[in-house]
């Protein structure tokens, strides 16, 4: 699988996500996929199976009533792809951090992407 393929398959997944369509996220999936959440240094969600990405994705979409994962910066090597995210999402119920439905939340991460067989194996969200 070559860079530029990794490429679209991160796109994909990214552009799926933009549009809450949780059939087009898994479509670049392998059926082994890993996911996991790191915030400030420590996982606190990891997802194994794509069953498992799917119900976790499910429940996350009442969360926000938009979002949006902007790449702003690609790094590709032989075996992953690293994209620096911006990412934008206006809360559809309150949160026990104190944000309010209609509040915007902005941060700033990376996700790793890995792959196996022509699909992704493996995703990090880093913030």
């Amino acid at each position: 699988m070559n860079a530029t393929e990794q490429k679209q398959l991160v796109e994909a997944y990214i552009a799926a996500y933009n549009r809450f369509d949780v059939d087009g996220m898994l479509a670049p999936l392998h059926d082994d996929v890993v996911f996991q959440n790191i915030a400030d240094g420590a996982v606190n969600l990891t997802t194994t199976g794509k069953e498992s990405f799917r119900q976790q994705a499910e429940q996350a979409l009442p969360y926000f009533s938009q979002r949006e994962q902007r790449a702003t910066e690609w790094q590709v090597t032989d075996d992953q792809v690293e994209v620096a995210i911006d990412y934008t999402g206006v809360a559809a119920l309150a949160f026990p951090n104190g944000l309010k439905p209609g509040d915007t939340l902005r941060l700033q991460g990376k996700s790793v992407f890995r792959f196996a067989h022509g699909q992704i194996i493996s995703i990090q969200d880093i913030s």
